[in-house]
C-alpha cells in the first residue's frame, strides 16, 4: 500500500473535483450521492493511476453510469424551489444524464454514447425527449407545437410582398 500520494495525482484530482461534482449534483440531483460517487471514482482511479490511458473517460464512466441504474429511484433534487432543478427533476435518470453531459459538459452524442454504454440512437433520443420535457416544465412548451413559417412566408413578410 503506499504511503504517499501520486503528485500528479493530487493535481489531476484537484483540477478535476469542482466541475465533476457540480455535474454529477446535477446529473444525481443529491449532493451526497453526487460525492459518494466521484469519491468512488477518484478512488478507482488511484488504484490504477498509473495503468489507465485516460483517466478522464475512466472517472466519468465511473461517476455517471451508475446514475442510469434503474433501482435507485431517489427523488432528484427533494425541496428544491429553483425552476432548473425541478425541471431537472421532472427526466427520467437516463434523460437527465444524457442532458447534462450533452449541454452542460458540451459532450458529442457520440462521446456520451462511448461513455455511457449506450448507441448513438439511443442517446440522441434520451436527449431529444430530454430537451422537449426539460422546455416544457420551464414553461417554454413543445418546440414541435410553435407556428413554423416557410421562408417564403418570411421573405414576403421582410420584402413586403409575394416573391415570386
Amino acid at each position: 500500500m503506499h504511503e504517499t500520494v501520486d503528485p500528479d495525482f493530487a493535481s489531476y484530482v484537484d483540477a478535476r473535483q469542482g466541475r465533476w461534482l457540480r455535474t454529477a449534483y446535477l446529473v444525481y440531483g443529491d449532493p451526497e450521492r453526487a460525492e459518494d460517487a466521484l469519491l468512488h471514482a477518484f478512488t478507482r482511479l488511484a488504484l490504477r493511476w498509473t495503468r489507465v490511458d485516460d483517466p478522464d473517460v475512466f472517472v466519468q464512466r465511473l461517476l455517471y453510469q451508475p446514475a442510469l441504474n434503474r433501482w435507485s429511484r431517489v427523488k432528484a433534487f427533494p425541496d428544491e424551489d429553483d425552476p432548473v432543478k425541478l425541471a431537472l427533476a421532472e427526466l427520467t435518470p437516463a434523460q437527465r444524464t444524457v442532458f447534462v453531459l450533452l449541454h452542460l459538459e458540451e459532450l458529442t452524442e457520440f462521446e456520451v454514447a462511448d461513455m455511457l454504454n449506450m448507441s448513438h440512437q439511443t442517446v440522441h433520443g434520451h436527449g431529444m425527449s430530454a430537451f422537449s420535457r426539460f422546455r416544457t416544465a420551464l414553461g417554454g412548451g413543445d418546440w414541435r407545437d410553435s407556428p413554423r413559417d416557410s421562408a417564403r412566408d418570411r421573405a414576403r413578410d421582410i420584402g413586403g410582398g409575394d416573391q415570386r
